[in-house]
């Protein structure tokens, strides 16, 4: 592959059936690009765990992919309520999360955490009332 494969995605907020159909369809991309199991398990897990912060927390936001021969670049960008304690976030087990979606089963704390521990680049920009930013690169090379 030497050209460039750019994808992008809604994610609708509130709608947790339809969340993880981004990581999904990059999964199958990357599967039919030819990239190693454990490339595609970290763009997967990092892309799942966005996608479902934006669902709970932004309702909803978008999904920018670029891949490349040599990494694989997301960007999740949403207008939610944005992040005013970025360090408490980062922390394994904190969440924001109502109970109700903790009854579903989510909301454990472990989204932006397990974000930055299956990229090898983690970038977060956020402001309270405007939304939040993440950049991930996982390298494939």
């Amino acid at each position: 592959m030497s050209e460039t494969v750019k994808l992008n995605y809604t994610v609708d907020g509130d709608d947790f059936l339809a969340a993880g159909t981004a990581s999904s369809d990059v999964k199958r991309v990357l599967r039919q690009l030819g990239f190693g199991s454990d490339i595609i398990r970290k763009v997967s897990i990092a892309m799942y765990e966005g996608e479902i912060n934006m669902v709970i927390h932004a309702d909803g936001g978008s999904v920018e992919v670029e891949i490349l021969d040599d990494r694989i670049k997301v960007i999740l960008a949403d207008r939610g309520p944005g992040i005013p304690d970025v360090e408490k976030a980062m922390s394994e087990g904190f969440s924001t999360a109502p109970e109700e979606i903790r009854d579903l089963g989510f909301g454990a704390g472990m989204g932006l955490p397990n974000m930055k521990k299956y990229t090898d680049e983690f970038y977060l920009e956020t402001e309270v009332g405007v939304g939040t930013t993440v950049t991930m690169v996982v390298y494939a090379a």
